[in-house]
């Protein structure tokens, strides 16, 4: 039993313990002294006074599933969760998609978990870690009809840069989404996937350039020295004004020891002859704040021949 547990995040149903001849009088034994909890109906948490909570978004999602059924699948946000694409805010509610009469508003502790019945062909489903979820494919699809731009292309340049979604299997999104409601707009986002985003800010901030007509010319360029020596890896460049465009995320940059290498890694490209300007996740929400930034960084600057960068290979699919 506890093995079971622990392999599926600390939770079991009553009817794995009903399988695995556990009574319902220990059950009901566990409950009473708080080792276990119940989530929902039938969905208990074991080492509950240990746990305290599911320890994962993922966990929250296999509950839901959980407690749907045999037949329930994890989809949209929730999907997205189990298969770790990034791109999408804290999640307060569960999506998971039951059929008939199964599909009612549930509960799960202090999460709502929203029913859904969506029509979904054999293909559409997999397993990872032993939850039932929509494909990447599948989940990607259905995300480009609900998210706004910005997070629905960061979604796609993750689902790209973990190599869970191919750039080939870019054009098959629009079969997934035919004939659903803002097919034809979600369509055009998938020409701007670029899967060497390494992060959704990253994502945020290309696209704010390229909706104000500075695009970067590669991301994920390598600067070298005067002596052929590999300064950095850079997110975004723009070649002819040497000018290097940085997303800064809190969570990696604010540490100490971050701050200190970013500190050198700047002063090695300065010295190569780069210009740097950085942003952050608060500067994409106005969508001139980051062109503003770069079109002055860009208003000099020596000359040096453009490159045309990766995105350019996705738009031709489309063209």
């Amino acid at each position: 039993m506890q093995r079971l547990a622990e392999r599926q995040d600390g939770l079991i149903t009553a009817a794995q313990c009903r399988d695995l001849e556990l009574s319902t009088a220990a059950v009901k034994r566990f409950l009473r002294q708080g080792v276990w909890r119940s989530l929902s109906r039938g969905v208990y948490l074991v080492d509950a006074d240990m746990r305290g909570q599911p320890d994962s978004p993922k966990a929250l999602v296999r509950a839901a599933v959980l407690t749907g059924g045999p037949n329930a699948v994890a989809v949209l946000e929730s999907a997205a969760v189990v298969h770790g694409l990034q791109g999408l805010r804290p999640q307060t509610r569960l999506h998971v998609s039951l059929p008939g009469k199964l599909a009612l508003p549930r509960r799960l502790t202090d999460v709502t978990v929203v029913p859904h019945q969506l029509t979904l062909a054999a293909g559409d489903v997999t397993v990872v870690d032993g939850i039932r979820v929509t494909t990447v494919r599948r989940t990607v699809a259905d995300l480009l009809l609900k998210l706004d731009r910005l997070a629905a292309v960061s979604v796609l340049d993750s689902a790209l840069h973990l190599g869970l979604l191919a750039e080939e299997e870019l054009v098959e999104l629009p079969s997934l989404m035919f004939g659903r409601r803002g097919a034809a707009g979600a369509r055009d986002w998938i020409a701007q996937a670029d899967g060497r985003a390494e992060s959704p800010l990253e994502t945020r901030a290309r696209l704010r350039c390229a909706d104000a007509g500075v695009p970067p010319d590669d991301l994920q360029a390598v600067i070298a020295d005067g002596d052929g020596r590999t300064v950095a890896r850079v997110d975004m460049l723009w070649r002819r004004a040497r000018l290097i465009g940085e997303a800064d995320g809190g969570e990696v940059h604010d540490r100490p020891e971050a701050v200190y290498r970013d500190r050198q890694r700047q002063n090695d490209l300065i010295n190569a002859g780069y210009r740097i300007v950085r942003f952050t996740w608060s500067d994409t929400l106005d969508p001139v704040a980051i062109p503003r930034i770069v079109r002055r960084a860009l208003a000099g600057g020596p000359e040096m021949p453009a490159v045309v960068g990766r995105s350019e290979s996705i738009r031709k699919l489309w063209t």
